[in-house]
């Protein structure tokens, strides 16, 4: 395995991330038992959930994936072993069942005490705002939804003082951003900065071979304020597998159960571009996970990459992609794909 560090922290983290958004709805705890225990025997250390998970999230679901890494702790006691992120829901249609009113200091504070209860800890090395209350960065949507979006912003400054608050009490470590655009980083960071204030240290964010995006703002954000990128979605739930590629609908996967988490991947353009991609892959003895995988892990401003698996033979084969040194020559073979056919998925 490698290691990274959470932004200017001490916290030092596997490149690969180990995702748990299936855990209570795809897989059962005992699935998410034998993940837990198999990614930490291969050193990764870094687990990322999220108050929202199992998605699609549900009242009935609500939390249960906290709840099954909580009695994953309590059965191992293995706690000290792992760097914790989780997340506080943002607004949405999706989140109604949780709560409303937005990040403010009482919503805050309500939602890391729940987490910390149900994970059974006393602290999260790393808690993160998962969606802008602004309705922006949507799925889907390519540009700013000037339209749509709100006028008003969050109140950074409430929100950074809340969170410093626990920072200070080291009930969180560190702080994170989570699907937000450039500005609403940077205001994060002036924000913190100006009343010296913690400091966001990562920003988890889409990321994928045919959903580069972040590279547009975000990445230079991330390498010039050391506010690293945590990459979600790195496969484009699963779609970069090619398992959905002639048409296929595999029993039992993500894209099969639940159809509309893939159809921003599912355009024509994508699938050209999976297509070339899975050629490359095959001309050079790699599966086409891997080699997405392998492309994202090596990247700059990546801090960690957050891989998800339903099955055992994919949780085995994503965290190998760490072991994968892509050469120059592939590099460029995927950089003449993504001229031809760039950032295809919205």
């Amino acid at each position: 395995m490698k290691y990274t560090k959470l932004g200017n922290t001490s916290i030092k983290v596997s490149k690969i991330c180990l995702g748990t958004m299936t855990w209570g709805k795809q897989n059962t705890q005992e699935e998410a038992f034998e993940q837990m225990d198999y990614a930490l025997e291969k050193g990764v250390n870094f687990f990322d959930t999220a108050e929202l998970y199992p998605v699609p999230a549900t009242p009935e679901t609500y939390a249960e994936t906290e709840r099954i890494i909580g009695n994953w702790f309590q059965k191992t006691g293995n706690r000290e072993k792992v760097v914790l992120a989780s997340k506080i829901a943002g607004g949405g249609d999706y989140t109604k069942h949780i709560r409303t009113g937005g990040f403010n200091r009482k919503n805050i504070t309500e939602a890391v005490e729940a987490s910390l209860k149900r994970l059974q800890t006393d602290y999260l090395d790393l808690y993160q705002l998962h969606w802008p209350d602004r309705g922006v960065n949507c799925f889907g949507t390519r540009d700013y939804p000037y339209k749509t979006s709100s006028k008003e912003a969050e109140n950074h400054l409430e929100i950074l003082e809340t969170l410093n608050e626990f920072v200070k009490a080291g009930t969180i470590k560190a702080i994170g951003l989570s699907n937000e655009t450039p500005w609403g980083t940077m205001k994060y960071l002036q924000t913190a900065d100006s009343n010296n204030l913690v400091r966001p240290v990562t920003i988890q964010n889409s990321y994928s071979m045919i959903h580069r995006a972040y590279e547009y703002g975000m990445s230079e954000v991330s390498l010039r304020e050391n506010i690293g990128l945590l990459a979600y979605s790195p496969l484009a739930q699963g779609v970069l597998s090619g398992k959905y590629l002639d048409g296929n609908k595999p029993e039992g996967a993500r894209g099969t159960l639940f159809p509309r988490f893939i159809a921003r991947y599912m355009g024509d353009g994508s699938l050209e571009a999976v297509k070339r991609y899975e050629t490359i892959a095959k001309k050079n003895n790699l599966t086409l996970s891997e080699l997405s995988l392998a492309f994202i892990n090596q990247l700059p401003f990546v801090t960690s990459n957050i891989i998800g698996a339903t099955k055992m033979s994919q949780l085995k084969e994503n965290i190998n992609s760490i072991n994968i040194n892509l050469s120059e020559d592939v590099l460029k073979e995927i950089e003449g794909v993504h001229a031809a056919i760039p950032n295809p998925a919205p």
